[in-house]
């Protein structure tokens, strides 16, 4: 209870000195819209069912490209964790390719895909793909040499092992890992919706993007809000417990030393 006051006063604090900044007159409305004017947008595309579209259209594209991206880098992690020609070979190209912006891939998307909903699943992925690869590779190596002695002592090997041993031990890090995949994969969809145009569906990318080019400045930041909006609940509903209920299982809970 102290936890959610001390935020609530928080957020208080920051909406406040929003709405002081607002009134001070130093900003044109254009570019410093008033908390009021934000919420009044969204409560205007709440009513015209505009919003919940673009959340229901952007959902979809997220969790199919974000699916994907945890299927393909998933067994890639677990063989560059045993195979070293894996680890030198696909695991540095995991490595440089994390390293690139997802904004990088558009041009490539829309040469291949052309302006479809292919593009954005592409890119999605791509910006998905490395990052859960990566973590699932370092989740497995830090499992203790003990464990795979004992499987090998009793005879477990090859997919027995992977999936009954290595993979079960590494479930915390593979939690964080697909945390930061899904993080990954939303500024991935962010920026192939501000680039891609489809006019089959408008996700929130297009909102922000449309906001932008009508001077709309209360859109952009409305959507700004529902976009992180978004990101918070997905972390406290989705990967939180899960996180916290695995770290206690396995003992890895630093707080709970």
């Amino acid at each position: 209870m102290r936890r959610a006051l001390i935020a609530a006063l928080f957020f208080a604090v920051l909406v406040a000195a929003w709405q002081a900044m607002a009134w001070s007159g130093r900003w044109s409305p254009v570019l410093l819209p008033s908390p009021g004017s934000v919420a009044e947008y969204l409560l205007a595309a709440l009513a015209d069912g505009s919003l919940l579209e673009a959340t229901g259209v952007t959902l979809r594209r997220l969790l199919v490209g974000y699916a994907m991206g945890v299927a393909i880098g998933l067994p890639l992690g677990l063989l560059s964790s045993t195979w070293e020609v894996v680890e030198d070979t696909v695991g540095v190209l995991a490595l440089g390719l994390q390293t690139l912006p997802s904004v990088c891939w558009i041009p490539l998307a829309l040469l291949w895909f052309g302006q479809s909903e292919g593009a954005m699943l592409f890119v999605v992925v791509m910006g998905t793909t490395w990052s859960v690869m990566i973590a699932t590779d370092t989740g497995a190596r830090s499992i203790p040499t003990v464990y795979a002695r004992a499987a090998r002592t009793m005879g477990s090997a090859g997919f027995h092992r992977w999936t009954r041993v290595i993979l079960p031990a590494s479930l915390p890090f593979l939690v964080s890992g697909m945390k930061q995949g899904w993080a990954f994969a939303w500024r991935s969809l962010m920026a192939a919706e501000i680039y891609v145009t489809i006019l089959s569906g408008f996700g929130l990318g297009q909102l922000l993007h449309y906001g932008r080019e009508l001077n709309a400045m209360e859109q952009v930041v409305a959507v700004m809000l529902v976009i992180v909006l978004i990101g918070l609940l997905a972390d406290k509903v989705l990967f939180a417990p899960w996180e916290r209920f695995l770290h206690r299982r396995w003992g890895t809970d630093a707080r709970g030393a």
